[in-house]
Formats: C-alpha cells, structure tokens, sequence
C-alpha cells in the first residue's frame, strides 16, 4: 500500500494497523474453521455433527417419556444449545429419523416425515419424535463421567463435548457435508460387520485394509441395492478414503400369463428415487434439445426411437409403508427383459456410482481424510478411552458406598450408644464431631449416619448390610484389574461390541456382486454370430456366419453399413468418426430378430458417427487416418478399453471425421492416400510413425481447401484396393495395374488418378 491509500484501508487511531484485506481474510478465515469444527463434519468419535449431538442430547434431558411435539425439541435445542434457525435444526431432526436416508435411525418419529422421493416433512408442530433404540448406544453412559462437558453459548446450561458411542456410528449411518476447503461423503455400514471390524483393530492396531475387508466388505445402504464394484476398486477406496462406486437397482422379471412378462425394481441405488427414474425415462422418450440449440440431435431421436419399441409404461406401484416397487412393462413379450434392462441401466440412474470420501474431524480436532484403519483404530482410541472413563466413574462410586455401608455396619454393632451421642448434641455439626472422635467415623460415614432419620437407624439390618459390602468388595476388585491391566480393558471393550452387534444388528441389505458395469450377468456359449451396422448406428447380432444380407430389413431412411463375422465369446473394437475407440463384448449385442438397438446404448460415442467395428489379435498393425489428412501406425490391442466412456485415441480436427482403420498385411510395404479430388499418391511405410497411445500423426498427403483424405491402404505396388470408395468396374482396372508412377513424397499431393475415381463414389 502507498501513501495515496485512502483512510478507509486503516484503523481509526491512525496507527500502523492492518488493512482490511487482512480483517477479511481473518474473518473468512474464522468462519471456515466454524464451519468444518462446528457445523459441517462429523467427528470420528460419535459420528454426530454438532447439531445432531445437541438434538441427541436436548432430547434425552426430556422429562416426558415417550412421543412428544417436534417443535418442543426445536426449541429447546435453539434455546438451550443451537442458536441457528429453526428450519435447519428441524432438518436435522427429521435426517435422523428417516429410515431412507440413516441405516440406524436414531429418532423415531411419528408423523411425516418425509419421502425417498424428495417429499419434505411436515412442520414440526405437526410431527411427533422419541429418541430410538439405537439411540442407547450413543447416550446410555452420557452421565457415568465419560465424556467432557462444556458451558453453552450463553453460559447457562452444560453440553457434551462428545456423545459417548459404544459403536462407530459415523460409519453405521454415514455423513455428507460441504464445509470451507473440505467436504465429506461418507456411506452406511452394516452394525454387526463394523463391530467385528472395530474389535479386530482394537485387538490387532497393526491391522491392514486387506484384513479389515474380509469383515467389512463395503457399504451397507438402507434403502439395498447391489453394489457392483470390483473387490480392488472397494479396496483401493477405502485405503485412501477417497473413490467412486459403482451401484445398480435389483430387480426381477414377473412371469404372467399367455407368456407375457414385466419387470419390477424391487431395490434402488442410494439417492436415487422412482420419481427421479420415471423422469430421466420421461426425459428420453420426450426428449427437448440442448441449450442453444433449436431441435433435438440425432443421438436422442434414435434413444427416443428404441425406448418406444422397448417400453410400453412405467409406474411407480410403491407407497409408504410397502417396499419399493418400480414396474417397467415392455412392448413385446418377445423382446429380451435382459436388453431392455440393460438399456436403461446405461441411460437412467438404476445404475449409478457413489462418490466416497473419508474426511472427518479426528480425535486431535483437525479435518483429514482417512482410510477405513485409521477410522477404526481412533474410534477404538476413543472408546478405550471412554471405558477407562466409566469405569473410574463407576470404582468412584462403588468406593463411596463400600465407605457408607461400612460406617453403618460400623454403627449396627453399638447402635444403642450412637443414638444416645446424636440425641445429647445441640445440632448436625456437633453430632458429626462427636461421632468422628469417639468412634473414628470418616466424614463422610457420620455425614450418612447422622442425616438418616432415627427410624432408619433402628432397622438396619446387619446381614443385608454385610452382603452388600462382599457385593462392592468384589466389584471394586473387578474395577481395579480392568483399569490396572490395558489389555483386560481392551477385552471389555471387545466383550461389548460383541453383546451389542447380537442385541442390535441386522442381515446386510446391500448385495456386493462385482460385476462389468452396464451388462447383465449371464453365461456366454461360443456361437457364431454376423454383426450388421447400419448407416444410422443401429447394431444387432444374427446368428451364424453366410447370413444373406439381400434379406436383411433396416428402417426407413435407414441402410446398410457393414458386417462382422464374429463369435460371441469375441470382442469387438469400435471407432467413432471423432476419433473416440470402445470395445464391445459380442454377447452384449441386440439379437438380430429386430432392428437392433442404437450402438451408443452400449458406448458412450456421444453424438458422433460409427465409422468401423473390427476384430482381431490384439498384436495386428493398424494404419489409422482422418479425412483432415493426418495418420499414423499402432496395433489394434492400442485401441482396446475397459469402460463404456471409451478414449480419445486419435485426435480429429474440427470438422473432419476418422476414416475406417485398415489392417497391415506381411510383407506390404507401400501406404496409398487417395484424395476426395482423385488424386493417388503413394510413399513407404516407414515414413510413418508408430503411435500406440494414439494422438495427431502425420500428414499423409497435402490436401487443398475444400478437399479431404477419401480413403487410404496398404499395397505391394502393383495392386490397390482403397477403404474408403465403393468397388467399381474402375476400382477393378486399378487393382490391375501398376501403380510405381504415382509414388511420390508426403508432402505432395500426388497425382490424378486416370481410371477415373469421383467423390461421389465415396462409400462404405
């Protein structure tokens, strides 16, 4: 800052005072810190955010048991706790208590509150809410000494630092937060796999992820579904506490009669309702066109085409108190439930991935993302830690009582003498003295004696009284070896994991099937098959090899492209024109009983054209070009790929589009590049790069405006068939003759054909 800064930028006392940046930074700097300690992520610990630990802990202070008003608990945790608004607390209250969105609720509440499909809950003078019966395994010991409390914001009342869990509940019932510079997304966990896993770490703290997944597979959702990552993809998540996965609905086919059939989704993805399927399937046989653009594209008139010819309706026959039911009735009884199904699971969110992501505050206070052994390991820490708590809390009291019940077996023996001492004193005081002195009383053995009435005195019973003190003596043993021996406490801890996992868990709703995303597991029997591509993009799979393809019906404006003769068992390697490569299992295509389906169904080509299905070994030399010009050499094992998005294997300028691969035969070493004005030219092989993670190339032939690369091939020289042109008598002519006259450099743009190639014979 100069000395043309303006007073606005200092301090009123005109000292050498920071500028305002600085207060800005720092405030912003204090509001992000509230925000992830304070509001926005949970703690290892409990599981809780601070406004759930608040809603917890206010309603367990109830005096009132059972059902009470919603907008009582609001209050008080506003009042008392909370001051925020109260539509975001009564958010809070109804989250838990919503068995959609927590594995374990910890409210029960009464009333509504709320829908998987988006329906908020009523108002809170409406609803009625209890805590559950998970809710005593986060507050039964909250007042046995085992957690720290702190002064509210007013000063007025005391609230726990911490719940005192006796389970891992941020991993039973997950978080999501968005905090300053952090945020969290944290999935449900099935009780009785993440007590044994707790208890695993805490007797074994070296433990590996490996062996914390053999008893905690993955996720546990409460709504079920089917989880359908790889076992490495699981794993590889949570040893960095970050990944994504992948998740699909559970359904079945339901047999009627006269053969017809439906399918019903029976579970769904987490997060995902049937109101949000029915309009992404809306949004596909409606489609509207894209931002800016004035019809719909060519891609969505063919979704829009296939769903018509697949689906007849789609209803949503669940309600609130029966489990989900999605019902999809096909056109036809004789199309495939698997390929209808499998289509939608490719265009609607009955498959989908979680974003996972560990971050949570630790038990120093600080943000961080953890892996699964880490979380286990404090949150075995922290329960060490809060039965160390309880029972020092416990061997407290039991040594008080021992010290009463022996003062008053004490005063049973000479009963008579002490009732006389206290009736002789003028008051409490003197008689607590006097008791102290003469018969060696503690303080706090003639502070009991004295305070119980002369009834009581009379009727203490010696025997009673002596089995209670055997009764406290054997407790407070068993109390000293737990806190005089680590490994006695850690075997306590251990013990109780395992009562609760028996008293409070449950079967695992979530299915962990890995399985390829986008396909529907069945068993492949090696068959021949003939891939037919149409002009449009349409694919099927006809069965056998010789298929007369003169019989072959297409749609209207609609024809053929090429064919493949495969097996089932292969797989196949596809091109788009914009340079995008997949690969296809041949068992994933259509029957060809129909028309087929539209090839981006099963790939992600976008709204790019199919330029060539091939097959092969994954070692066979390919020659890759572009209408733009540009080539290179690769194999065609370069091309392959594992997911349906593909890759950007060959880049395409703007405006151009990639030209069908051809195979390298041995022992040709010529490249020929015919131009769309017939012009040939024809260099070596080697002047090629090889490019086996694609990208550019080079030029193969110098192009003018307005004129593209018509086809390319490999020759000896002497005969030439052009990928590219449709065959002609005159392609015919130039099979036969020689062509050493129209070798040239690359950088030429060779010479004119004299058997009299046309653009308009551009073809397949």
């Amino acid at each position: 800052m100069d000395d043309r800064t303006p007073d606005l930028f200092v301090h009123e006392n005109g000292d050498d005072a920071a500028p305002i940046e600085r207060h800005a930074s720092q405030a912003y700097l204090g509001y992000a810190v509230s925000t992830v300690k304070s509001r926005a992520l949970p703690d290892v610990a409990d599981g809780l955010k601070p406004v759930q630990r608040r809603i917890l802990f206010s309603m367990s202070q109830a005096s009132t048991p059972g059902f009470a008003k919603c907008a009582r608990y609001v209050g008080e945790v506003l009042g008392k706790y909370h001051p925020h608004g109260d539509s975001s607390t009564y958010e809070a209250m109804v989250h838990l208590a919503q068995p959609f969105s927590m594995r374990y609720p910890l409210i029960d509440g009464q009333g509504n509150f709320g829908s998987r499909d988006g329906d908020s809950a009523a108002a809170y003078r409406y609803t009625e809410a209890k805590l559950s019966r998970y809710a005593e395994l986060m507050l039964a010991e909250i007042g046995e000494g085992t957690v720290d409390f702190n002064k509210n914001y007013d000063g007025k009342f005391d609230e726990p630092q911490l719940l005192p869990a006796r389970l891992p509940f941020g991993l039973l019932n997950g978080s999501f937060g968005i905090p300053v510079g952090f945020s969290t997304r944290i999935p449900s966990h099935n009780l009785r796999e993440v007590a044994a896993a707790a208890a695993h770490v805490i007797k074994h703290p070296k433990a590996s992820v490996k062996d914390v997944l053999e008893l905690l597979p993955g996720p546990d959702f409460p709504g079920g579904g089917q989880i359908i990552a790889a076992r490495d993809e699981i794993r590889t998540a949570y040893e960095t506490g970050r990944g994504s996965i992948a998740m699909r609905a559970r359904w079945t086919t339901e047999q009627l009669s006269r053969g017809q059939w439906r399918i019903v989704v029976t579970e769904l993805p987490h997060g995902v309702s049937c109101r949000q399927v029915l309009e992404e399937i809306e949004a596909l046989v409606n489609p509207k066109p894209s931002t800016g653009k004035k019809e719909t594209s060519q891609e969505q008139r063919r979704l829009k085409q296939f769903m018509l010819e697949q689906i007849e309706t789609v209803r949503d026959e669940s309600d609130r108190k029966s489990k989900l039911r999605l019902v999809i009735e096909p056109r036809s009884s004789r199309q495939s439930a698997e390929e209808t199904m499998k289509t939608l699971l490719v265009q609607t969110s009955l498959e989908t991935r979680f974003a996972l992501n560990l971050t949570w505050l630790g038990l120093d206070g600080l943000p961080e993302t953890k892996d699964i052994v880490t979380i286990l390991r404090e949150w075995g820490e922290f329960r060490v830690k809060t039965v160390r708590r309880r029972t020092q809390h416990r061997l407290t009291k039991c040594t008080e009582r021992l010290e009463i019940v022996m003062g008053r077996l004490m005063a049973f023996v000479k009963i008579d003498e002490i009732i006389k001492l206290i009736r002789s004193c003028e008051d409490q005081p003197e008689a607590k003295q006097k008791l102290q002195e003469k018969y060696k009383f503690t303080e706090r053995q003639a502070e009991d004696i004295v305070n119980l009435r002369l009834g009581q005195l009379t009727k203490l019973d010696g025997v009673k009284l002596n089995e209670e003190r055997k009764a406290l003596e054997a407790e407070k043993k068993g109390l000293n070896e737990i806190l005089g021996d680590e490994k006695v406490l850690k075997k306590l801890v251990i013990s109780e994991l395992e009562k609760d996992s028996k008293i409070y868990g449950d079967d695992r709703r979530t299915l962990i099937k890995a399985e390829e995303r986008s396909s529907i597991e069945r068993t492949v029997v090696e068959e021949p098959i003939t891939v037919i591509l149409s002009k449009k993009g349409w694919v099927r799979g006809r069965s056998g090899h010789g298929v007369d393809m003169e019989s072959v019906n297409y749609k209207d404006g609609d024809g053929r492209y090429m064919e493949l003769e495969c097996k089932t068992t292969d797989t196949l390697t596809v091109l788009a024109s914009g340079g995008k490569c997949f690969s296809v299992d041949a068992a994933a295509l259509p029957s060809g009983r129909g028309d087929g389906a539209p090839m981006n169904t099963l790939i992600n080509s976008g709204p790019d054209d199919i330029v060539w299905v091939g097959l092969g070994d994954a070692g066979a030399p390919l020659l890759m070009a572009n209408t733009a010009g540009n080539g290179f050499l690769c194999e065609l094992g370069n091309l392959a790929t594992k997911t349906r998005q593909g890759k950007d294997f060959m880049s395409v300028p703007e405006g151009a589009k990639a030209l069908p691969p051809v195979f390298i035969q041995k022992d040709l070493k010529q490249i020929a590049a015919l131009s769309s004005d017939a012009r040939l030219l024809l260099f070596p092989m080697d002047e090629l790069p090889v490019r086996p993670n694609g990208g550019v190339g080079v030029q193969l032939i110098a192009l003018p405006d307005d004129v593209t690369l018509a086809g390319v091939a490999v020759t000896d020289g002497s005969s030439l068939a052009v990928s590219g042109f449709k065959r002609t008598r005159k392609t015919a002519e130039l099979n036969k003759k020689d062509l050493s006259g129209y070798f040239g450099r690359r950088a030429q743009r060779g010479k004119v054909c004299d058997v009299g190639f046309r653009p308009d014979k551009l073809g397949s």
